[in-house]
C-alpha cells in the first residue's frame, strides 16, 4: 500500500472515459472519500445540469476558459481560477468558447452514486 504513494499518477488509457461525445476524463484518484479527475472539454461541450447530495466539488481550470452555471447564475472561469460547489447546489460545466478547456475536478467524498440530473 505505501509503495503506491511513490508511484506518479498520469492520464492514461486505463483511467480514461468519454462523455458527451467529444469530451474526455481521466480518473487520477478514485477513493470512496476523495476523487480527482482531469477533464478535457471540446469547444461547445457541456454537461447535464445536476447536483450531488453529499459530494463537495472544486473545479480548477488548467488551460482555456469555461462557464459554470451555479444555481441559475453563470460564473466565467479562466486558466488559474477555480470554483467550489457545495453539496445540493444544481450546477453545469460548459465550454461555450472556440478553444478546448482542461481542468481538474476534486470531489469529497466521491460522486459515485451521488449524482441526480435536474
Amino acid at each position: 500500500m505505501i509503495a503506491a504513494l511513490w508511484k506518479p499518477v498520469q492520464r492514461d488509457a486505463g483511467r480514461h472515459y468519454t462523455w458527451g461525445g467529444d469530451n474526455d476524463g481521466w480518473h487520477l484518484l478514485q477513493r470512496h472519500d476523495l476523487s480527482v479527475i482531469a477533464e478535457h472539454v471540446a469547444p461547445g461541450g457541456r454537461e447535464q445540469r445536476h447536483h450531488h447530495g453529499h459530494a463537495r466539488q472544486f473545479f480548477y481550470i488548467v488551460s482555456g476558459r469555461a462557464v459554470i452555471e451555479l444555481a441559475g447564475r453563470e460564473v466565467a472561469l479562466a486558466a488559474g481560477q477555480g470554483l467550489e460547489i457545495p453539496p445540493g447546489l444544481p450546477h453545469r460545466f460548459s465550454n461555450p468558447f472556440d478553444e478546448a478547456v482542461d481542468f481538474l475536478v476534486v470531489s469529497q467524498p466521491s460522486t459515485r452514486g451521488d449524482r441526480t440530473d435536474d
